[in-house]
């Protein structure tokens, strides 16, 4: 029997998630939210397919970058990440992707593509699925694996099997795309469509010679934003090596058309496989699919969190941070944040990315980011602000330091509340423990450190005319932050 041959997994780690909001924003899209238990889609997905590759290839947005690394030590899995600086969707997401495995693997070698937001329970029959695919990607086949479907969904796009291959694959005849409800009943009716999965298996010869074909430009663009851009190896918690970051250009691969794989390759490519999945698979494409992995109670309400229902059916709550009650309710859903709330009909979960567009245009801040940000070196927590003054919590990890600062028009207080912090202010340097505290006059050069073994927590306080995260002047920066 012949070897099954290496994969090389790559994980997509873009997307904004709007249609999760208010839990999902584009500072904190969903790959990154612990949705299952205290674990993101994103440490799932890398746990997942580092059965089939011990190296993964991550692509991902720049700014999310410190996320993602954070994603790789919780999996204990490594690999190049490659930083795109703007999104430009999945056609050329894959290409960089490609293009970079070319020159560090043989060209026949096979890349396993694979979102980041999708669940999938059963890692092993996930694995044995894409060893199934092996042989056609081989054979030179763009291999898709679809999901064997359990109702008429209007949510995702289907995949019409044609004729079996002597690969024990199945030809793709047609890819359909989200169809209405009744054309979703009559596709199953057929029995030979599949939900559209969005993972491919290629080798990396033929992904490269598919894009030369049907998105040259793309491939052209691409290409040139990566020989043009540049490579950083950064420290990473959980190897001595550390991690490389890829980046490409900034113009050049703004430059690049925006276009799905699916429209620019797929759709229009003569030899793409099918494999069947039938395992529980989820896109947690919406607030729909998130409660479905709720166990439901005896009037199919589904809760979480601080969530208590009286008298409702249907309704699913997402509380983890305070009591949330629905009293008579049907076919609700209720999602709580700190500084948002989403109330929608079920049938209407599709349309949250719309809100979110309004809310984007009315400048609303809680529209794209959260009131608890995260940072490389910890987290902060806006939580109070008026007039010339804003209060916040801070962490800070064991080991991290923010940039050696300094701001304009703000003076801060700081008040450790637990762990130890180290103080640089001016050309002094001390220590704080907790219930100290310390004052930074506007304009004085400042660092805050950890130098302890637990999280330091603090309180500050800032006073001024100016308040806003853009009032900061980095002098220093583990990080690579600093604008020169």
């Amino acid at each position: 029997m012949s070897q099954t041959p290496p994969i090389l997994p790559v994980v997509l780690c873009g997307g904004a998630g709007t249609r999760l909001w208010p839990l999902s924003r584009k500072s904190f899209p969903k790959q990154f939210v612990p949705l299952i238990g205290d674990r993101s889609l994103l440490r799932l997905a890398l746990e997942r397919v580092s059965a089939l590759g011990p190296c993964i290839f991550t692509v991902a947005a720049e700014e999310h970058r410190f996320m993602v690394l954070e994603a790789l030590a919780a999996a204990q899995v490594s690999g190049p990440m490659l930083l795109e600086p703007v999104p430009r969707n999945t056609a050329a997401a894959m290409a960089l992707a490609a293009l970079c495995a070319r020159d560090q693997v043989a060209a026949d070698s096979l890349l396993l593509f694979c979102p980041s937001d999708h669940h999938i329970p059963d890692a092993e029959a996930f694995a044995r699925t894409v060893r199934e695919g092996s042989a056609a990607a081989l054979s030179g086949a763009i291999v898709t694996f679809g999901v064997s479907p359990s109702f008429p969904s209007t949510a995702y796009g289907y995949i019409r099997q044609g004729a079996a291959r002597l690969d024990g694959s199945r030809q793709v005849a047609r890819f359909i795309e989200k169809p209405q409800a009744d054309a979703a009943a009559a596709l199953l009716l057929t029995g030979d469509v599949l939900w559209n999965a969005g993972i491919f298996l290629a080798r990396i010869d033929t992904l490269v010679t598919a894009l030369e074909r049907h998105a040259p430009d793309i491939l052209a663009a691409v290409g040139g934003a990566l020989a043009s851009g540049g490579r950083e190896v950064v420290a990473a918690p959980h190897l001595a090596a550390g991690i490389e970051f890829i980046r490409p250009e900034h113009a050049a691969f703004a430059a690049c058309r925006a276009q799905s794989i699916d429209y620019a390759v797929m759709e229009r490519h003569d030899d793409v496989a099918v494999i069947p999945f039938s395992g529980q698979w989820s896109d947690v494409g919406s607030w729909n699919a998130v409660a479905d992995l709720v166990v439901p109670d005896a009037e199919s309400n589904r809760l979480e969190g601080q969530a208590m229902v009286h008298k409702a059916r249907n309704t699913f709550i997402h509380a983890p941070y305070r009591p949330v009650v629905a009293l008579g309710t049907s076919d609700l859903l209720i999602v709580d944040t700190p500084d948002a709330v989403l109330v929608a009909h079920r049938d209407s979960a599709e349309q949250v990315r719309e809100v979110v567009a309004r809310l984007e245009d009315q400048q609303c801040a809680q529209a794209v980011s959260h009131r608890k940000v995260s940072r490389p070196w910890g987290w902060y927590d806006s939580v109070d602000q008026g007039e010339r003054f804003q209060v916040k919590r801070i962490g800070v990890k064991p080991g991290a330091s923010l940039s050696l600062q300094k701001h304009h028009h703000r003076a801060e207080h700081w008040i450790v509340v637990r762990g130890t912090a180290e103080v640089t202010r001016g050309s002094d340097t001390f220590l704080l423990s907790e219930n100290q505290s310390t004052y930074i006059p506007v304009g004085e050069v400042h660092r805050l450190r950890n130098p302890g073994m637990i999280e330091l927590e603090m309180i500050e306080v800032q006073s001024g005319s100016y308040l806003g995260e853009d009032d900061i002047v980095r002098l220093e920066d583990t990080y690579g932050r600093v604008v020169r």
